[in-house]
């Protein structure tokens, strides 16, 4: 039995809850995972899993087994990366997450300085309005706005994002500029963004001086892909709350113009964000201090 290929396909079945994902992100067969967690589980003589048709239990034992064994396994990976850092060419694959906004507008054109800094590092993109589960899915970090609630995950903040509300001069024209927040209600056309968390339409905000209003958004339509959605306010759709940043070419060349400025809501917060529990390798470390270095200005937008 090859001992150490069996703690980590144990460590990845634990953390992705299944065999089928852990095998998957380990890019091996099922059976093959299935058969090293059977072996180690014989050479240790104790039950880590309890298996059922439906999902995979750690069993205490197996609880104490992991614990154990992602500290031997971080130790390894920590020897492993400083020869790499020694050599000063950090290598490797990174799976990072990011909304479709963001990536558009801030984090792809930014990429080529860091592709051109770690040629020996390669990227896998992954770029959606969701949720992702970056143990299940094996991703190393994944960067998100808003505020974050989830303790088992390690976040750095990257930023802060201008919010703008913003439609097309032929909308205003037909429906009129509101001065006011509330003038939103009555007669305006609002296009709504969808939570993919909620599946409800994400209020708008407003700050001025102090005060703060949120406006429920009653659409015509709704949309859950933030690309989309800013699509539908340059079709002359309705009105959007969206990030400066996605939106400054635009409202340079005066095809969106924005409404409300005066008050516009506090600025969106940035994350990257990884397990707590995972080893931060170099080709990761190196990521987050380039996002720290050159996300910030480019995700604040306009001022």
């Amino acid at each position: 039995m090859d001992q150490l290929l069996a703690m980590r396909a144990f460590s990845r079945v634990v953390e992705a809850g299944s065999f089928t994902r852990a095998a998957e992100s380990l890019d091996m067969p099922n059976a093959t995972i299935s058969k090293l967690v059977q072996d180690l589980e014989a050479h240790l003589g104790v039950k880590l899993l309890q298996r059922t048709t439906r999902k995979v239990t750690v069993t205490p034992e197996g609880q104490d087994y992991y614990a154990k064994a992602t500290r031997v396994l971080r130790d390894l990976q920590d020897i492993d990366s400083s020869f790499s850092v020694a050599r000063g060419k950090p290598r490797g694959n990174l799976r990072i997450d990011i909304g479709g906004l963001s990536a558009r507008a801030v984090l792809i054109p930014l990429l080529p300085d860091f592709m051109a800094r770690y040629p020996d590092i390669r990227i896998d993109l992954g770029v959606a309005d969701r949720a992702v589960d970056l143990i299940g899915d094996n991703v190393d970090c994944v960067i998100r706005g808003g505020q974050l609630d989830n303790s088992s995950l390690v976040a750095r903040s990257i930023g802060e994002a201008v919010m703008v509300t913003c439609a097309t001069p032929a909308y205003l024209k037909q429906y009129g500029v509101p001065a006011y927040p509330d003038e939103l209600k009555n007669g305006h056309r609002l296009v709504g963004y969808i939570s993919t968390q909620t599946g409800r339409a994400v209020p708008l905000r407003f700050e001025h001086k102090g005060e703060r209003t949120e406006i429920k958004i009653e659409y015509r339509i709704g949309i859950n892909e933030s690309n989309a959605h800013l699509a539908a306010c340059v079709a002359g759709l309705g009105i959007v709350q969206t990030f400066a940043h996605a939106v400054n070419g635009a409202l340079q060349d005066g095809s969106l113009v924005e409404i409300l400025k005066k008050w516009r809501p506090s600025p969106y917060p940035f994350h990257v964000v990884y397990p707590q529990n995972r080893y931060v390798t170099h080709r990761l470390r190196v990521f987050i201090d380039w996002l720290l270095e050159c996300f910030p200005a480019r995700v604040r937008g306009i001022g």
